[in-house]
């Protein structure tokens, strides 16, 4: 391997992940190499890249600035292999962030026929909630689900989810089913955390008419599969996808209310650390994900 080729690779995972450990175990090398390899980066540019101390490890200014080029010259090498080998002869990894109920019932069910057309290629996905630092995870794309956050991330959106209130018939049973938007007010519901943080506010919508109602509940939570297993142990009325509860609402577990209402629906993005242009093969990911979860 080319050995400036090497070091773009050794810096830019190690700038990523802040690890020399983990970025060495990535690319098959031993530690010590991977630290050979960057004070010899370091030696030849003149510069210091990398604050080193016994916990972590920080990007200098010039380390910063230096990443920036390196992503784009990997980017631009992988690019041009891409384009002699052709599009459909993609290979190598991809490294996806993604939450866990969607993922599991959408992003994952879609790439059965992504990997069929491109054999050569492999995912490896890492599936939380919580919105992590994308850098450090050293992922090359993440799907994120409603408001982005003002980023220097580059983002495509792949889709746009339905959303509609479900309840347990047990609950329904004991504290009756709501008519009317108003009467959710008297009701339990599951708060997302994510989805209400600062005000339990919810905006239905019928026609052109526009109904806010303010909704209370004794639990919230911070992950969708918390709030659908709250909502089907009956614990109150939850604000779901239509993805997220499908197999339930087919089987009786729960039930659609207000379904003359409709919700704001919530869009599904692509993120991308590296910046507006991924690679080739994240890029036809995408494309990929768009044509199937589009409908």
């Amino acid at each position: 391997m080319n050995d400036r080729w090497l070091e773009i690779q050794v810096f830019t995972r190690v700038a990523e992940s802040g690890s020399f450990s983990r970025a060495a175990q990535e690319l098959e090398l031993s530690q010590p190499s991977a630290s050979r390899i960057i004070t010899g980066l370091e030696a030849r540019l003149g510069v210091k890249l990398l604050l080193r101390t016994t916990r972590n490890v920080a990007l200098t200014e010039a380390g910063a600035a230096f990443l920036d080029r390196a992503r784009q010259a990997a980017a631009d090498l992988e690019d041009a292999e891409d384009a002699v080998r052709g599009i459909d002869s993609l290979r190598g990894t991809i490294r996806l962030a993604v939450p866990i109920v969607y993922g599991t019932r959408a992003i994952i069910p879609a790439l059965a026929s992504f990997l069929e057309r491109y054999p050569d290629l492999r995912v490896e996905i890492t599936m939380r909630d919580e919105r992590q630092n994308l850098v450090a995870a050293g992922v090359d794309m993440a799907i994120r689900m409603g408001t982005l956050e003002d980023s220097t991330f580059g983002a495509r959106q792949i889709a746009s989810v339905e959303r509609l209130l479900v309840a347990s018939p047990s609950y329904l049973a004991k504290r009756g089913t709501p008519r009317t938007p108003d009467e959710l007010t008297g009701h339990d519901t599951i708060l997302h955390e994510r989805s209400f943080p600062e005000k339990s506010t919810l905006k239905m919508l019928k026609g052109e008419a526009v109904r806010v109602v303010t909704l209370r509940g004794k639990v919230k939570i911070d992950a969708a599969p918390g709030v659908l297993a709250a909502a089907l142990a009956g614990l109150g009325i939850a604000n779901v996808t239509t993805i997220m509860s499908e197999q339930e609402r087919r089987e009786g577990k729960l039930v659609r209310l207000l379904p003359d209402y409709e919700l704001e629906p919530l869009k599904a993005f692509a993120v991308f650390p590296s910046g507006p242009r991924p690679s080739t093969k994240v890029r036809a990911l995408v494309t990929h994900l768009i044509s199937v979860l589009a409908n």
